[in-house]
């Protein structure tokens, strides 16, 4: 899985939008088939999308190319992959999962897809959206369900499916979706997957909530947002990657330490900090991810 600071949602049946959404600056874009599109358009959509992932990833081979499908429930899934399991798609979003054994179900449709439509089998990711009480309660299963699964996305929006299942009453500040997210966030890392996803932020023209949203989400351990407004995506982008003054800090700690490594020292004190290995361990990974971005960019 690329590395996704943003991940933008544009309506499927919508052509040129997908185009916008790369402009935005985005890692990713989910080109939806669910919610956002229709249901007299369905059928429309799914060569919509399809032609789009061709031609986005043509132009934009860095940027990570998912489509939220419809849910294994309504019977239409398999309409769906059959159209846009084509040669750029770098996954799918599974809506409405119960469980391990809808991850199960999806990742069999898929390898026939692959099979079908000649991509090499297991080329497909899996983002599995959290949106029903059983799958919050499944996490750690979801994730040992399938090596599809790339990672989870811990849906934690006011009006949608969680809120509903669960029956919790949003708030901005998210407490009442802390366990939760956080249980997610949790589980991802367990499993040794380094990248999680959570979202949305749904008032548009609140850049500050969205801000603040973005902030934290990065402080709980996320790694980026999925979001449904392109004016989100430059939030998302600068919050989720290291700043310049945290590179700089850690590419002085990372040297101070290797030189009093060098004097045969283990501990040392870095700008009025006491330091040790598992100091380094976690600079080192901030430049790891700082060097990784500046490659896909």
């Amino acid at each position: 899985m690329k590395l996704m600071r943003s991940l933008l949602f544009v309506p499927g049946h919508k052509e040129g939008w997908p185009e916008k959404a790369t402009a935005s600056g985005a890692d990713g874009i989910i080109l939806d088939l669910e919610d956002a599109v229709p249901a007299n358009l369905k059928e429309e959509a799914r060569g919509i999308v399809a032609a789009s992932i061709a031609r986005i990833a043509e132009k934009h081979p860095q940027i990570g190319i998912y489509v939220r499908i419809n849910a294994l429930e309504t019977g239409m899934a398999g309409f769906d992959l059959e159209k846009i399991v084509v040669p750029g798609l770098s996954g799918v979003l599974l809506p409405k999962s119960y469980g391990p054994r809808d991850v199960i179900s999806c990742d069999a449709l898929l390898t026939h897809f692959e099979l079908k439509n000649g991509l090499a089998s297991g080329s497909l990711g899996i983002i599995t959206p959290l949106e029903t009480a059983q799958a919050y309660a499944s996490c750690e299963d979801i994730l040992a369900a399938s090596p599809r699964v790339e990672t989870l996305f811990a849906g934690a929006s006011p009006g949608g499916d969680v809120e509903r299942s669960i029956g919790y009453q949003f708030t901005p500040e998210g407490l009442e979706t802390l366990y939760l997210r956080s249980r997610a966030q949790l589980a991802v890392r367990a499993s040794g997957r380094q990248f999680s996803l959570t979202g949305v932020w749904q008032d548009i023209a609140n850049l500050e909530g969205a801000r603040a949203f973005a902030e934290r989400s990065r402080r709980i351990g996320f790694t980026g947002l999925v979001l449904i407004h392109p004016s989100h995506v430059a939030i998302a982008n600068e919050v989720f990657s290291p700043s310049a003054q945290e590179v700089k800090f850690f590419k002085g700690l990372i040297e101070a330490f290797e030189d009093a490594e060098a004097r045969g020292v283990a501990a040392v004190v870095y700008e009025g900090i006491h330091i040790d290995y598992a100091h380094v361990r976690r600079a080192r990974d901030v430049i790891a991810m700082y060097d990784k971005l500046r490659k896909q960019e």
